[in-house]
């Protein structure tokens, strides 16, 4: 199958590894055109995985009209601020039948909309049937050197997700369906806000019972939103919530729990965001996450609280004992 990975960072480059090795014909679009330049001369270290190389069977380009004809599986891979000006440059060159595989997490600013409402609107006349979400537990780090990791593909028509799975699915790589589309959307994109709660915790030096209140008291409120927009509670306790919830909030790769600790630790957000070479979706979903609780009326304290440390330079300490002083209330 002709696959193009539209996207070359860490999580594209591990997605575009696996694949290949599915033995697929894979093409990568590459945003940089220097480093599109390097991996055709043969230079194939990754620069956001150390260690690893991409396979000379990958074929790097930064341009479009070189990636993306044929492609029966187009995996979106750019940030999620990147994705609207991106579709508009693949828009010309999509054939009608391909599907794409979204894998970034988050919500657009400004707009709110989830990214399956971004391709539809950008792809004017796109049919939502052709679109996926793959989601989960699943560091690129760890991906790329074949742990076993577990995810969802989710949309709307379980035959294409179904496509998907069979595309993906691998000895190390194990992928499950799931048609509540926006469910897995919304539970990947919130669970990067709880992930910087926990990071501020541990940068403030709080140990396992502030952690396992935080993930449990998080999930509570992702649940809450994605059900009042839609999503089915069951999705919030699966993979793509409770799962991708867990390995965000304690492992050493992610990125979102990395700000947290050092928002937590006494740093800007500015120096933080400045320092890092990759993006941290969490600080944007936050914003999209605090309007979209005030426009939906949801009760989301964790969320509110991690919004006005980020926007409204509200002290982390000072955040977590008013959460810890509101008004007592039975847990269910």
């Amino acid at each position: 199958m002709k696959i193009a990975v539209v996207g070359a960072g860490s999580w594209g480059s591990a997605l575009a590894i696996l694949l290949s090795e599915q033995e697929h014909e894979v093409r990568m679009w590459e945003y940089e055109a220097a480093q599109a330049e390097a991996y055709a001369r043969g230079e194939r270290a990754i620069p956001f995985l150390p260690g690893i190389r991409l396979p000379k069977e990958i074929t790097v380009s930064h341009q479009m009209e070189e990636v993306l004809p044929g492609a029966r599986i187009v995996v979106l891979a750019v940030p999620t601020h990147g994705l609207r000006d991106t579709l508009a440059l693949m828009k010309p060159l999509l054939s009608d039948d391909c599907i794409l595989v979204d894998v970034a997490k988050g919500l657009e600013q400004g707009s709110l909309k989830r990214m399956s409402e971004v391709v539809c609107e950008v792809l004017a006349g796109w049919p939502l049937q052709h679109y996926i979400c793959l989601s989960g537990p699943s560091h690129a780090e760890e991906v790329a050197r074949r742990v076993p990791t577990t995810v969802v593909a989710a949309g709307v028509d379980l035959n294409i997700a179904r496509e998907v799975q069979e595309a993906f699915a691998n000895k190390y790589f194990r992928v499950y369906t799931n048609n509540d589309l926006t469910g897995v959307e919304l539970a990947g994109s919130l669970k990067n806000v709880i992930a910087l709660a926990s990071g501020m915790c541990d940068g403030l030096g709080f140990g396992d019972n502030t952690k396992g209140a935080l993930l449990t008291r998080g999930m509570v409120e992702m649940a809450r939103l994605g059900t009042k927009l839609g999503g089915r509670a069951e999705t919030f306790w699966g993979l793509s919530g409770m799962g991708d919830l867990i390995t965000t909030c304690m492992s050493k790769h992610s990125r979102n729990r990395y700000v947290g600790e050092e928002l937590g630790r006494g740093r800007s957000l500015q120096d933080i965001l400045a320092s890092m070479s990759m993006v941290a979706e969490g600080v944007r979903t936050a914003d999209s996450s605090n309007a979209l609780r005030l426009r939906e009326e949801v009760e989301m304290p964790i969320t509110e609280a991690v919004y006005r440390v980020l926007y409204e330079n509200a002290s982390p300490r000072e955040q977590v004992f008013e959460l810890m002083t509101r008004t007592l209330k039975g847990e269910h």
